[in-house]
């Protein structure tokens, strides 16, 4: 799986503290906007029209805010650690301290869901989410991700839907 092949150390943040839900997205969304030269807006306007569809939240302390954008060709990702964790309306009802946020080219939606689907699969690994609470550095986030990302490349067939993340 080729998930994080463009992530750079720059997209990954650890222990961001927050207020809550509207904060931590809305932190998120302008250092994602710094980054890639995208409006902070046009990014939180976005997230927060998926949110209100119902939380992203998906449980284990796992959060996938992401949005579909028309002013975006590439797709986009972030990781961000939260500390302390905080309400994200999970049906688990567990904080959340770990969000992945995932803006993805309107134009190219149909691959957005296969994406989504392996972020979901990697995350499920207990080891994985672990090793994201423990890294001390964003090259130990990166060593993680890239680790697991090997792996699941190896069992696949060509290439995958997320490719071109950066």
């Amino acid at each position: 799986m080729m998930i994080f092949r463009n992530l750079s150390q720059e997209d990954i943040t650890l222990d961001l503290a927050t207020k809550g839900k509207h904060s931590a997205l809305s932190k998120i969304a302008v250092k994602i906007a710094r980054r890639t030269g995208l409006d902070d807006r046009e990014v939180l306007r976005g997230i927060w029209r998926r949110e209100r569809l119902g939380s992203t939240a998906i449980g284990r302390g796992i959060a996938v805010p992401h949005a579909l954008l028309r002013s975006i060709s590439s797709p986009v990702a972030s990781f961000t650690r939260l500390a302390p964790p905080i309400d994200f309306k999970s049906t688990d009802l567990d904080p959340v301290d770990l969000v992945f946020t995932l803006l993805w080219p309107r134009s190219e939606a149909r691959t957005s869901l296969p994406a989504l689907s392996q972020l979901f699969r990697l995350v499920r690994a207990p080891l994985i989410r672990e090793g994201l609470r423990l890294a001390q550095s964003p090259e130990e986030v990166m060593a993680i991700l890239e680790s697991e990302a090997g792996r699941s490349t190896r069992s696949q067939r060509g290439p995958t839907a997320l490719e071109g993340w950066r």
